[in-house]
């Protein structure tokens, strides 16, 4: 990765093995598992193999997950994700996720602004793109202010919290750079 992106508020960085005890309490915390794809815990075995190779190269492995790191205080507050890289069309998909208890104190906007900078400057992207719940009015608005736009509605898309229960999802996508 080149220089961490670093803005006032985070600093976006590699992921490291001190991430282990970060990321054991993140994926399984079942409130992020709808927004995740995930039905189970995440084992610290498997944690350890995955940092074993997360430095692999984001064209050879096609995602990349960086840590959003507070400016100040120097911890571990969320984790950002490029993943479905597409070479040929150099697009590829957007995660978030901020714990609970660093939201709305602007480090998801900031890491966002960070990551597609760089997705556009160092990685050269053509385009992101995301999924979010039609529920989820903090993403909504994250991804709006930073650019992205609707494209469209997934009926039905996502299983929700109730059994029997689903939700739609609202699909975004930013430009990067010219259209061709």
């Amino acid at each position: 990765m080149a220089a961490a992106p670093t803005g006032p508020l985070v600093r976006l960085r590699a992921l490291e093995p001190d991430d282990l005890e970060f990321l054991f309490a993140l994926e399984n915390d079942p409130a992020v598992w709808a927004v995740s794809d995930t039905l189970a815990p995440v084992s610290r075995h498997a944690l350890r193999e995955y940092l074993a190779h997360a430095t692999a190269d984001f064209h050879e492995v096609r995602q990349l997950r960086l840590v959003v790191e507070s400016f100040d205080w120097g911890q571990a507050v969320g984790v950002l994700d490029l993943f479905g890289f597409e070479p040929l069309h150099q697009r590829a998909g957007v995660g978030i996720i901020i714990l609970a208890s660093e939201r709305r104190l602007g480090y998801a906007q900031q890491a966002l602004a960070l990551l597609v900078a760089y997705a556009r400057d160092v990685l050269r992207l053509h385009q992101l793109y995301c999924t979010v719940a039609a529920a989820n009015r903090a993403s909504l608005r994250l991804f709006r202010a930073a650019g992205f736009r609707r494209v469209g509605i997934r009926r039905a898309w996502l299983r929700g919290p109730a059994p029997g229960r689903w939700l739609d999802a609202v699909e975004f996508q930013l430009l990067l750079g010219p259209t061709g």
